[in-house]
């Protein structure tokens, strides 16, 4: 019996291990994206200066171990075979919950995953017990911790409206004093800001959080130092900071803004390794806690009571270390960080552009109503107040550096970190599991707002956004509650089998997963390949070329693949085929998005080139668009099982494929050499294929006639004609207009 239970420890260290990885992937939004937003130094001293954070804050996280034992439920009512059905149960869940949401670049909670996970196994646990001992259901409240469950749910909702407002007033003050052309106020105030800035930081970070730490908790001569002399240790930080600031600032012109926001990276991903780190090894820990209280025993493993997981237990440094050393390698190889903080990023950036998320109906309603309510301030506020207020909010374009391409600004970057890092530490020194997710996430999503990020031309789309991440965190509350539970109620029923098929079960969705995320990447990589925005404006003209070529190269083949599978009613290869066209559609969308941004870079003496630029768009959307109700019908076709083409139409078909192929490689041709000269070569193939598309139509009118098709063949096979012959004349137009736009470029 005791093998198994060191099988289950050992499979606990594992997911552990698996935890830090997916958890670090999650969370390293919280700590970068205010950095790399802001551009404030580059990437690797960003991610050194984050590792070094997490490795230090790791040391912290001692006190927070608590709530992993006895923080949702009342340890000394389960056995020690109870206990390892939890803990199994909500790790195996955390993993494949967390990494399901990295895969999709969604921030979620790691917090409020483990508290509902605890919460769903305990609560599992609790009612097999309860059955057992034939008890009424209500006694469920005498195991759950209700009151520590329902503050620590509480603290973690109340911190998303704390966040948001905190940082919202805390960046509109900010701005006000130094506005975003700041150049002048920053020479008066800027030191003052940071000695400010970092005092803080040094106070909740150092000083506060100390009494968590494993080498300087409470009981320590170290931490009776620092508490005893708290004031005398603020004001001396405040002064000190301040003159040091000052003197770097004058004598050798350093960014205040930018050594903030590097001591605010450093602290905030700190407070997170101090904060988070029970989410991935607090369950772990307590379980090994419990199997070397168990083993000492030697009594049954459904007979011994968990007592001791009530009392206090350190957690040697020794195992926060290497787990702060795990977390600091993920920081560095993962790509699902990246994908998580780019989420984050583009509902904060300062500029319009591309928006991932659609607007929706509340979306646009909570618009509405902003603007509402700004109007009716604006009534009451006197003008020259407003105007005051409103020019310390003016962009001047001229201010911003064409070769760095920000997020927003370093001001609201050290906002961000600062405001973010002392919640976060208020959490950790009242242990108060809050998540730092939601924290930084709202304290962004706040400054994003007085900002005055969120326009006209970006509002419902960023409220949208921020509507679904937070919908997303109410999601992973009831998956994590209830996944957990049922894994429990399988492990209770099936032991160690139960365990080892979920295991396989879950490292077969992390590799799924993986995969999926590969493929997101892949196209996410190809539309930036297409970008024009980070050339300048010489190789413009040459980016725009290579982008036609790019979309027009597979058109030819996803319409003679879609007439070949159709006619071999090869279901799979069709809804491979249309995923292939919807990859082409998006970035021929992502092009014409950011026209605007392409227009701005092409160079100011050819101006009259932009015109024919947003024509050859404008035509390439209307292929792809033509392409796509050939390739979406035939598969729709295919899968209600309706009755293939006929031998004649397949014929005809691939012909046409064939004709409008020659048109697309004589066009890419064209492009790559510029050679249009031989514009009219393609003239006299369009006619060919226009003329035998007639022939074909008029054949098929007439086996309407003689009732050898039937109404859905003739629906499909009518609409195959006219998209086909459709994409053909967008082409030619395609052509002209690129013709244009590379004479004007010359002339």
């Amino acid at each position: 019996m005791e093998t198994v239970f060191i099988i289950m420890v050992g499979i606990l260290f594992f997911l552990a291990i698996s935890d830090l990885v997916v958890g670090v992937s999650n969370d390293a939004v919280n700590f970068l994206v205010s950095a790399i937003g802001s551009k404030a130094a580059p990437f690797i001293v960003i991610m050194i200066v984050a590792g070094l954070g997490v490795l230090f804050g790791a040391t912290f996280s001692n006190g927070m171990m608590e709530v992993a034992r006895k923080g949702i439920f009342h340890p000394e009512f389960f056995t020690f075979n109870d206990i390892m059905i939890i803990f199994l149960a909500v790790m195996l869940t955390d993993i494949i919950l967390l990494d399901l949401f990295n895969t999709f670049g969604m921030p979620t909670s790691t917090t409020v995953s483990i508290v509902f996970e605890l919460l769903g196994a305990a609560v599992a646990v609790s009612l097999i017990m309860i059955s057992k001992n034939n008890e009424s259901f209500a006694e469920v409240s005498k195991y759950i911790n209700s009151a520590k469950a329902l503050a620590i749910i509480g603290g973690i909702l109340l911190s998303v409206i704390v966040a948001f407002s905190v940082g919202a007033i805390v960046q509109y003050l900010s701005r006000i004093l130094f506005s975003f052309n700041y150049q002048n106020t920053y020479k008066y105030f800027g030191a003052l800001w940071g000695g400010v800035a970092i005092t803080a930081i040094t106070y909740f970070i150092m000083i506060k959080g100390l009494k968590g730490s494993s080498f300087a908790g409470k009981g320590t001569e170290i931490y009776s130092l620092v508490k005893d002399n708290t004031i005398t240790i603020i004001l001396l930080s405040f002064a000190s900071w301040t003159v040091i600031l000052a003197i770097v600032q004058f004598l050798f012109k350093a960014n205040i803004f930018k050594i903030i926001v590097i001591v605010g990276t450093f602290a905030l991903a700190m407070a997170f390794a101090g904060n988070d780190l029970v989410n991935f090894i607090g369950v772990p820990l307590a379980g090994f806690a419990s199997y070397q209280d168990w083993a000492a025993s030697g009594t049954p493993a459904d007979s011994f009571l968990m007592d001791g997981l009530s009392g206090k237990v350190g957690t040697p440094t020794l195992y926060l270390l290497l787990a702060g050393l795990i977390m600091v390698v993920t920081l560095f190889v993962s790509k699902k960080a990246k994908s998580v903080t780019e989420t984050s990023l583009n509902l904060s950036r300062q500029d319009e552009g591309y928006e991932r998320f659609e607007s929706s109906v509340l979306s646009r309603s909570i618009v509405r109503a902003s603007m509402s309510f700004s109007k009716t301030i604006g009534v009451i506020v006197p003008n020259g107040i407003s105007r005051a207020v409103q020019s310390r909010f003016e962009i001047k374009k001229t201010d911003i550096p064409k070769d760095k391409e920000q997020a927003f600004d370093l001001i609201r970057a050290s906002v961000n970190l600062m405001v973010a890092s002392i919640l976060i530490s208020i959490g950790t020194s009242l242990k108060l599991p809050l998540s730092t997710t939601y924290v930084t996430f709202m304290v962004a999503m706040g400054t994003s707002l007085a900002d005055k990020a969120w326009g006209r031309e970006s509002a419902v789309y960023r409220v949208s956004g921020v509507i679904s991440v937070i919908g997303g965190w109410f999601v992973t509350a009831f998956v994590a509650f209830t996944v957990s539970l049922i894994f429990a109620f399988l492990i209770n029923l099936g032991g160690i089998i139960a365990i080892v098929i979920i295991l396989v079960l879950a490292v077969l969705a992390l590799i799924r997963t993986r995969k999926v995320h590969e493929s997101r990447q892949d196209k996410k990589d190809k539309i930036i390949e297409t970008e024009v925005t980070q050339f300048a404006s010489d190789s413009i003209y040459e980016k725009c070329s290579s982008n036609l070529i790019s979309i027009l190269s597979p058109i030819s083949e996803i319409h003679k693949n879609t007439i070949i599978y159709l006619s071999k009613e090869d279901r799979k290869n069709l809804k491979l085929t249309l995923k292939q066209n919807s990859d082409i559609n998006i970035r021929a969308k992502r092009l014409k998005d950011n026209i605007y941004k392409t227009v701005q870079k092409l160079r100011e003496d050819s101006i009259n080139t932009g015109p024919y630029y947003v024509q050859a768009l404008d035509y390439l959307r209307e292929i792809t668009h033509a392409l796509h109700h050939v390739v979406n019908p035939s598969f729709e076709h295919i899968d209600n099982n309706h009755k293939g083409l006929t031998q004649s139409q397949t014929t005809d078909l691939e012909n046409i494929s064939l004709k409008l192929s020659n048109i697309t490689n004589i066009i890419i041709e064209i492009i790559k050499n510029e050679s249009f000269d031989r514009i009219d070569d393609i003239l006299v193939l369009q006619k060919e294929l226009l003329d035998y598309i007639n022939v074909s139509r008029k054949k098929h009118i007439e086996n309407i006639k003689n009732n050898t098709v039937g109404t859905r063949n003739s629906i499909l096979y009518l609409n195959l004609l006219s998209e086909s012959k459709n994409i053909a004349l967008y082409m030619i137009n395609l052509i002209k207009s690129q013709r244009d736009f590379v004479i004007e470029q010359k002339n």
